[in-house]
C-alpha cells in the first residue's frame, strides 16, 4: 500500500474498521479517535485490495470535509483519483440528475435555485394564488414547504403545517417544474423520486457502486438516509442486485453523542435504524482518544453518561492526567469577556501559545458582542465563527463606513458604501457615469463628486448643463448636500472633543433610525435591535477613548486599530494567527489547546428556547443540549475554562443567572474554582522577558 504498513499505523480497533471491507459495517467513532483516518486508510485499503475507485462512493457533509478526504487519500496511495466518488449528498444528487434527470420530464440543463431565488419564487406563487407577500414571513414560509418536501412535516395534522398555504406549496412546486429548476431539497428528494419511478435506473446506480461509504453518519437526516439505503438495499428495501446473495458492503461511520443538528432534521436515530435495515452489521467502537487529556475526557464522559438513548462507550486517553478544569463566576457578561481576554494574554505568554491556539466557544452568537469588545481592548486579534461578527454587521459596518470616509475621502469602497444610504436619491445610473468619470480622470470618486459640484457652478453661470442633463434637479441637489455633509461632518469629526458623542450626533444628522424603520416597517423590533447595535458601537468607543492608558484618542487611532483587528489576513507578528471565537455548533470537528466555553448557565445551556420549542419531548431537547456541552469539552486538548455569570443584560433588564445544571455533571475532582489572577509570578515574569530576549537576540 505504497510503502505503508497499517499495522504500524494504526491501533487494534483502527485496524479492524479498516480492513473490515465486505458486508454491513458500523464504526462508533468517539470524538478525537482518529475518524478522518480511518475512513482515509479504509479507501486506500480497498484501492490496494483491488477494487475499482469506480465501485467506491463516499459521502460526507461539507465540501471542504470531501476535499480533505480526496487529499489524504491521494497522499497514502500516490494514485490519480479520477474515478473515486468523494461527495457531499447534495452534489452527489446533482450527479445523478445531471445524468437522469430527462426521466422525470426535466431538461438537463436545470437551474438550481439559491435562497433569494426561492424567496422570490413563493412570493410569486403567493401572488399567482391571489395572496399578498406582506406581513409574511417569506423564510419561515420556506421552512414549511421544505419540511413538507423532505416529509417531516404534514399538511393539517396536530403538529403539521397550516393547509392555508398548501395550495401555495403546490403552485410553487409547479412553476419550479414549468422554470426547469430544483430548490435545494430537491437535489435530493428528486433523485429518490427517480429512482422510486424508474428502478432500472436505480439499478445501474446500484451496480456501479458496490462499496458504501457515509461519514459523520449521526448528523444524516431521514431523507440522507433514505437514498443511501436505496443504494445499498434497493427499491424494495432487500434483495440487493439481480443474483446477489452477499450482504451490502456500506459502512456508516458517527458518534451519537456528537449528533447536534436536528433543527436542520438529523437524526442519531438512524444508526438504529441502520442495525434494523442492515442485519448482522458489525459494530466497532473507536474510543481511544488522541486529542485530549484524560481530565478532560473524564469530565466528558461524566456529562455525556447522563443522556440515556446511547451507544454505551468511554473515550481514553494515552495522555494521562491534564490540568484540572477551572470554572469561573464571573458577575456579569462584562467581567466574563475581560476574564477570557486576559486569560489568553496571560496564557499565550507564559506558554508561548499562539493566538489560534485559543477557542471561545458560544452556544449563541448574540454572546458574541461583549467578547469582541474585550478582544478590542487587550489588542487580540479574532476570527469570527458559525456566526456575523459584531463588525460585520450592516448597520455596524454603515457607521464605520461613514467614520471611514470622514477620515479618508478618497476611500472608494467605502464611499460607495454610504453614498446611497440612508437613501438619498442618488440614482444607479448617476453613481456609474461618477465611476466613468473617476476611469476616465485616473482619479477617485470623491475627485468626481468634486468636479461635479464645479462644473454644476460653472454651468450655472454660464447657463448650461453639461453633467448629469439627464436627470433631474432633485437628484443634482442630493449629490450637493452629501458633498456638504462629508465636508460639515469631518471638519467637527476631526476637531478636538469626545469622539463618541461626535459619532453618536452623525448617526442623528443622517437619520439612521428613520432609515431602519423604513427598511423595517412590518418589523420595527428588528429595526430596535440594529439600531442597538449602533449604539453598543459609541458605548464602544467612548470606553476606549476614555481608558487612561490611551494615549491618542482620535478618530485616526480609532479605524486604524479596528482594522488591524478585523483584517482578514493573519496577524503580522510572524503569521501568529487569531484567537477563534464561535459557536458550539460551529467548532464540531476542530480542537484547540486551551478551550474557554462561555455562557454555562442555565437558559443559555440548555438553551431555553430548544426546551421551549419542544415541549411535547423536553427530555429529548435537553439531552441533545447535553451533547452540544459534550462537544464543546472534546473540543479542548490540555486547558478547558468554564464560565457561568451571576447576571446578564437581557435588553434594558439585568437578569440573574444560575449555573447550567451540566455543570454538576462533571465529577467534581476535575475541577476546581477560578479565583481573580494576582500579579504574574516572578518566575512567569521572567520566563518572558527571558523568550523575549532570546526572540530579539539580546
Amino acid at each position: 500500500m505504497s510503502g505503508l504498513n497499517i499495522e504500524a499505523e494504526l491501533n487494534g480497533p483502527q485496524l479492524k474498521a479498516v480492513t473490515a471491507i465486505e458486508g454491513p459495517v458500523l464504526i462508533i467513532a468517539g470524538a478525537g479517535s482518529g475518524k478522518t483516518r480511518v475512513i482515509t486508510y479504509r479507501i486506500a485499503y480497498m484501492l490496494d485490495k483491488g477494487i475499482p475507485q469506480s465501485a467506491i462512493l463516499a459521502l460526507t457533509f461539507t465540501n471542504k470535509a470531501a476535499r480533505e478526504m480526496e487529499t489524504r487519500v491521494k497522499e497514502l496511495t500516490g494514485k490519480k483519483l479520477q474515478s473515486l466518488t468523494v461527495s457531499t449528498f447534495h452534489a452527489f444528487g446533482v450527479r445523478i440528475l445531471r445524468e437522469e434527470i430527462e426521466a422525470l420530464g426535466y431538461r438537463k440543463n436545470f437551474s438550481i435555485y439559491d435562497e433569494t431565488d426561492r424567496i422570490e419564487l413563493i412570493k410569486e406563487s403567493l401572488r399567482d394564488c391571489k395572496l399578498s407577500s406582506e406581513g409574511v414571513d417569506l423564510y419561515r414560509l420556506g421552512q414549511i414547504f421544505s419540511n413538507i418536501k423532505i416529509g417531516r412535516l404534514k399538511w393539517g395534522s396536530p403538529d403539521g403545517a397550516d393547509t392555508v398555504w398548501e395550495p401555495v406549496y403546490q403552485e410553487y412546486q409547479q412553476s419550479l417544474k414549468i422554470y426547469n429548476a430544483l430548490d435545494f431539497d430537491d437535489l435530493l428528494t428528486v433523485p429518490i423520486a427517480l429512482f422510486e419511478e424508474h428502478p432500472e435506473i436505480l439499478e445501474k446506480y446500484r451496480r456501479r457502486y458496490r462499496y458504501i461509504m457515509v461519514d459523520e453518519f449521526q448528523d444524516t437526516s431521514f431523507i440522507q438516509y433514505r437514498l443511501m439505503r436505496m443504494l445499498a438495499l434497493g427499491g424494495g428495501g432487500g434483495g440487493g442486485v439481480t443474483g446477489e446473495t452477499r450482504p451490502p458492503n456500506v459502512c456508516v461511520v458517527g458518534d451519537d453523542d456528537q449528533s447536534i443538528y436536528s433543527w436542520r432534521g438529523a437524526s442519531y436515530e438512524n444508526i438504529l435504524l441502520f442495525e434494523m435495515d442492515f442485519p448482522g452489521v458489525e459494530e466497532i467502537k473507536l474510543e481511544q482518544n488522541y486529542r485530549s487529556t484524560t481530565t478532560i475526557l473524564e469530565a466528558a464522559n461524566g456529562v455525556i453518561a447522563n443522556n440515556t438513548n446511547r451507544k454505551d462507550k468511554r473515550l481514553w486517553s494515552g495522555n494521562s492526567g491534564g490540568k484540572p478544569i477551572e470554572i469561573f463566576y464571573p458577575e456579569n457578561e462584562s467581567e466574563e469577556a475581560a476574564f477570557i481576554a486576559a486569560q489568553i494574554k496571560k496564557i499565550r505568554f507564559e506558554e508561548n501559545l499562539r493566538y489560534d491556539d485559543f477557542g471561545v466557544l458560544t452556544r449563541t452568537n448574540n454572546q458574541f458582542e461583549c467578547i469582541e469588545e474585550a478582544f478590542l481592548a487587550e489588542n487580540i486579534p479574532c476570527k469570527v465563527s458559525g456566526g456575523q461578527s459584531f463588525f460585520e454587521r450592516k448597520e455596524v459596518k454603515d457607521t464605520l463606513s461613514y467614520l471611514r470616509v470622514i477620515a479618508n475621502p478618497s476611500d472608494d469602497v467605502n464611499l460607495l458604501r454610504i453614498i446611497n444610504t440612508p437613501k438619498r436619491g442618488i440614482g444607479k445610473a448617476s453613481i456609474g457615469a461618477l465611476l466613468e468619470l473617476a476611469k476616465k480622470n485616473r482619479s477617485t470618486l470623491w475627485d468626481s463628486l468634486d468636479r461635479f459640484r464645479i462644473a454644476k457652478r460653472l454651468n450655472a453661470e454660464h447657463g448650461q448643463e453639461m453633467l448629469f442633463q439627464e436627470k433631474g434637479k432633485g437628484e443634482k441637489g442630493e449629490i450637493e448636500s452629501f458633498i456638504s455633509l462629508i465636508e460639515t461632518l469631518r471638519e467637527s469629526m476631526l476637531g478636538s472633543g469626545e469622539l463618541f458623542k461626535k459619532v453618536k450626533a452623525m448617526v442623528e444628522e443622517i437619520n439612521y433610525w428613520g432609515y431602519l424603520i423604513t427598511e423595517y416597517s412590518k418589523d420595527e423590533k428588528k429595526a430596535r435591535w440594529k439600531y442597538a447595535n449602533i449604539e453598543y458601537l459609541i458605548r464602544m468607543i467612548e470606553t476606549w477613548e476614555k481608558d487612561p492608558d490611551n494615549l491618542d484618542a482620535g478618530l485616526f487611532a480609532y479605524l486604524n486599530r479596528i482594522s488591524l483587528l478585523t483584517r482578514t489576513d493573519s496577524d503580522s507578528e510572524a503569521g501568529k494567527g487569531k484567537a477563534n471565537l464561535m459557536t458550539i455548533h460551529a467548532s464540531k470537528g476542530l480542537e484547540f489547546p486551551v478551550v474557554f466555553i462561555a455562557g454555562a448557565e442555565n437558559g443559555i445551556i440548555p438553551h431555553e428556547r430548544s426546551i421551549e420549542d419542544h415541549p411535547e419531548d423536553a427530555v429529548k431537547a435537553v439531552e441533545e443540549e447535553r451533547r452540544l456541552f459534550y462537544v464543546a469539552i472534546t473540543r479542548a486538548r490540555d486547558k478547558l475554562y468554564i464560565t457561568s455569570c451571576r447576571s446578564r443584560k437581557r435588553r434594558q433588564d439585568t437578569i440573574e443567572r444560575v449555573p447550567s445544571p451540566f455543570l454538576a455533571e462533571i465529577p467534581g475532582h476535575l475541577t476546581e474554582y477560578h479565583e481573580n489572577e494576582k500579579e504574574l509570578a516572578p518566575q512567569s515574569a521572567e520566563k518572558f522577558f527571558a523568550r523575549m530576549r532570546e526572540k530579539f537576540g539580546n
